[in-house]
């Protein structure tokens, strides 16, 4: 078969599929300006897609700190960069200085791009951010292809970094660039902030924001963020919260030695009980955290939301299967997703200094780490929690009249975002996303944190969106990730008219 011609079946072959999986019904193409655009961008797809295999083909892994990978990180930037410059873009690569190891040796750390085109004060200024770099990936470990070579599969691209976060930054570049090739006026200031440390905790970025609050930033009226997916595999979603993350070390010690269990076995206190016990008392068997007073400052529930999550298309059943799941914890679709999105939650990690090992070894440590972490939701108060956590494991500790000694530390502190879903960038997401799709989005949260949300909320205090382009099958950060090229195409779609809604606006 001619490639083209196989390309064109795969896309066919994708919408066919969304069609069966009863996602929508597809609008007639738009009249004037953007039925022009979406027939460029659907003549143009294929490079659209060869431009991602060429993105997706630089192994940028910022979490491996080794300077064939950084090097790797430093090539993708200057891809990104000259792929900007094209599109007549200022762009500003602003030198972040370098990564000291644990191991002594240093890297750098990649530019951040700042990227604009347009300035013109009678627009509003739109600022898209997204990231370049990407989580580790092997074939050994289960890839069914070269992860860094693109690979298209009835209608789906395989390969890492596609839909986190390479694809929505391109589909963000591919709408510009169809308004250039059309000799078309952006109908709007375009602002890109571009990082490749996202995956290694976005090492300066913070620092960087509040730096150019008064500068880059100024003038930027709406932030769009594109690093999440659709609680669907079929029906697009706006994200309008996240949760935060408060990450915790317990620690219990006799002594920096292991014991042997038929020397000392019966004659102590085995630091490996004693944090068991600890662990045990956090959550119950319901999912329910049993720290008192964690449930205190949490958001009430109103009339308003709970509709919106009766609204959001879910099968359990479906979801259940997919996530490979015997049971959760709730029988309805609204406790779910409540659960997942707007209750904290406890989730027990790991214990260091435990034998994990095959076989049989009859050691007592002789100290131990356990690990845990708490996902905040508004209005929970990061220190307040942090007291609690700590009276509760002393109080739990106490109880058990241990000669152990015990060391509680909060060693990550992320805040929960949430944002207005009635300012105007989200309308006019809306308005988009109905053109393209033929849909209402369901309007959903994450479960996870994405700190740079909370962070630009905070420091700019300029409405936050996030515009997820990936399904929820879509793999990111495993196996086998994906985007459907009819998420990247249509997506690209859906930025181009947003662009035309937020000039509504103004």
């Amino acid at each position: 078969m001619d490639p083209k011609l196989g390309r064109m079946v795969s896309s066919v072959l994708a919408f066919l599929l969304l069609l069966d999986w009863g996602m929508f019904s597809p609008p007639p193409p738009p009249p004037g300006l953007l039925g022009k655009i979406f027939q460029y961008i659907d003549v143009h797809q294929d490079e659209f897609v060869q431009t991602l295999k060429e993105w997706v083909a630089v192994e940028s892994d910022s979490v491996q700190p080794v300077p064939r990978l950084r090097q790797e990180l430093l090539r993708m930037m200057v891809l990104a960069e000259e792929r900007l410059r094209s599109l007549g873009a200022h762009v500003n690569a602003v030198n972040m200085g370098s990564q000291k190891l644990p191991d002594g040796q240093t890297l750098p750390i990649p530019p951040i791009i700042l990227a604009e085109l347009g300035n013109n004060p009678e627009k509003p200024t739109v600022c898209f951010y997204g990231h370049l770099d990407v989580q580790p990936a092997r074939q050994a470990d289960g890839w069914r292809t070269d992860p860094y070579t693109l690979t298209e599969v009835d209608g789906k691209l395989y390969g890492r970094g596609t839909t986190d976060n390479k694809g929505p930054v391109l589909a963000w570049i591919n709408a510009v660039s169809t308004f250039r090739a059309l000799d078309e006026d952006l109908p709007v200031n375009i602002k890109f902030i571009i990082e490749g440390m996202e995956e290694a905790g976005s090492l300066a970025l913070e620092e960087l924001v509040k730096k150019e609050k008064a500068g880059f930033f100024s003038n930027v009226d709406y932030i769009v963020i594109s690093d999440n997916l659709w609680i669907s595999q079929s029906k697009p979603a706006l994200t309008y919260g996240t949760r935060g993350n408060s990450y915790f070390m317990v620690e219990v010690k006799c002594r920096d030695q292991d014991f042997h269990s038929g020397t000392f076995g019966g004659i102590l206190n085995e630091p490996m009980a004693d944090l068991v016990a600890l662990l045990g008392s956090l959550v119950d068997s319901s999912g329910r955290i049993l720290i008192p007073g964690i449930y205190d400052h949490v958001a009430p529930l109103t009339e308003e939301e709970r509709k919106m999550y009766e609204a959001i298309d879910l099968d359990l059943e479906e979801y259940r299967h997919s996530s490979q799941m015997q049971k959760f914890l709730f029988d309805t679709k609204e406790e779910l997703l409540m659960h997942l999105w707007r209750f904290p939650s406890l989730s027990i990690h790991g214990i260091e200094g435990a034998f994990d090992e095959p076989g049989a070894k009859t050691v007592i440590p002789g100290r131990v780490i356990g690990k845990f972490s708490i996902r905040l939701v508004p209005h929970m108060n990061m220190s307040v929690v942090e007291k609690q956590v700590k009276r509760h494991l002393e109080s739990t500790f106490s109880k058990r009249n241990s000669s152990n000694q015990m060391t509680i530390s909060m060693t990550l502190g992320l805040h929960p975002w949430i944002a207005n879903i009635r300012d105007n960038q989200y309308l006019a997401a809306k308005r988009a996303i109905k053109t393209v799709f033929g849909t209402e989005p369901d309007m959903i949260r994450d479960g996870s944190t994405i700190p740079i949300a909370q962070i630009f909320q905070a420091t700019i205090q300029k409405s936050v969106m996030m515009l997820p382009l990936g399904a929820v099958d879509d793999g990111e950060h495993s196996q086998n990730e994906k985007i459907n090229r009819w998420n990247y195409i249509e997506g690209s779609k859906v930025f181009a008219a947003f662009f035309l809604e937020v000039a509504k606006l103004h």
